[in-house]
């Protein structure tokens, strides 16, 4: 996958993935006892949607301008307006021209006692991260490896917190690295929460990422993807053209994993995915999976 983050800002699978971790944060911030989030792969912060690369990408109008052009009712609707919110805060007039990545969305949560350590090795998008988390003495921001920071950082001196994982996928071992990486860091901090994102290129891929955690003996593990392309199941998702050499294979397909998940997680989700695959999808329609498993003793 050739990845720049800006070409994918805010399209559906920063949607689903920046949904669940606002959702995971409101959670973090109910109990008054400090909590520390570990980002390991944090991006710029903030992206610009009018620049080059977003415009050339496009990705999210089928996203972000989706969701919040809605209508999104019900249930959902109380769930997404935390997130909605604080888009909405860093773009005046109704204009939507900026992105805020997860660090950005992190922050927004934080209180004077929660900490956020914000990892990004691209020199470019890390001197923006420096740049916008600088004055914050609640947050810091680094210039290392996001698998580096995972042993260096884990586990944290305060007792509740969470690590998003979010790597770009660039490199072909990236998932095996993913499937390796949880279940290690996990025994060293085995009462922390735990998200990773992953796109859902190969069908047998993806599951077999999900089945290796499961042997691992995690004992609470939530599973979801949303599928934007697919028609009528997630069972695979939609292959592919080929590419140009100025154009890049359009992923439809995304999950997510949540280690330790929060007791509200499973249905919030149960309520966000349908609503999500309806406001996101194209003309082929959408699905989704949500699953609640046990890790094997």
């Amino acid at each position: 996958m050739n990845y720049r983050h800006a070409f994918n800002a805010g399209n559906f699978a920063d949607v689903l993935k920046h949904a669940t971790l606002v959702r995971i944060l409101v959670h973090l911030a109910r109990k008054p006892s400090a909590f520390r989030v570990l980002d390991t792969h944090a991006g710029a912060g903030f992206y610009d949607l009018t620049g080059a690369e977003a415009s050339r990408g496009g990705e999210w109008r089928e996203g972000i301008a989706r969701l919040l052009a809605g209508p999104v009712a019900g249930p959902a609707a109380a769930l997404l307006a935390p997130y909605i919110e604080i888009v909405k805060a860093h773009n005046r007039n109704g204009a939507l021209a900026l992105y805020p990545g997860s660090p950005v969305l992190i922050r927004a949560f934080l209180r004077p006692q929660d900490r956020l350590i914000a990892c990004e090795i691209e020199p470019g998008a890390a001197a923006a991260l420096a740049r916008e988390l600088g004055r914050d003495r609640r947050a810091k921001a680094l210039a290392i490896d996001g698998w580096t920071a995972l042993n260096a950082y884990v586990p944290p001196k305060e007792r509740r917190g969470l690590v998003l994982i979010d790597p770009s996928y660039e490199d072909a071992d990236e998932l095996a690295r993913l499937a390796q990486a949880l279940p290690a860091v996990y025994r060293k901090w085995p009462t922390g929460i735990y998200l990773a994102w992953y796109p859902v290129k190969e069908r047998a891929a993806a599951d077999a990422l999900a089945q290796r955690l499961r042997r691992a003996g995690i004992d609470k593990l939530l599973h979801a993807e949303l599928d934007i392309g697919a028609r009528p199941r997630i069972a695979r998702s939609r292959p592919a053209t080929q590419p140009g050499p100025h154009r890049r294979a359009a992923l439809t397909a995304c999950g997510l994993l949540v280690i330790n998940p929060p007791w509200t997680l499973a249905d919030e989700l149960a309520l966000l995915l349908p609503a999500l695959a309806a406001i996101l999808s194209d003309a082929r329609g959408a699905a989704h999976r949500l699953d609640v498993v046990a890790g094997e003793k």
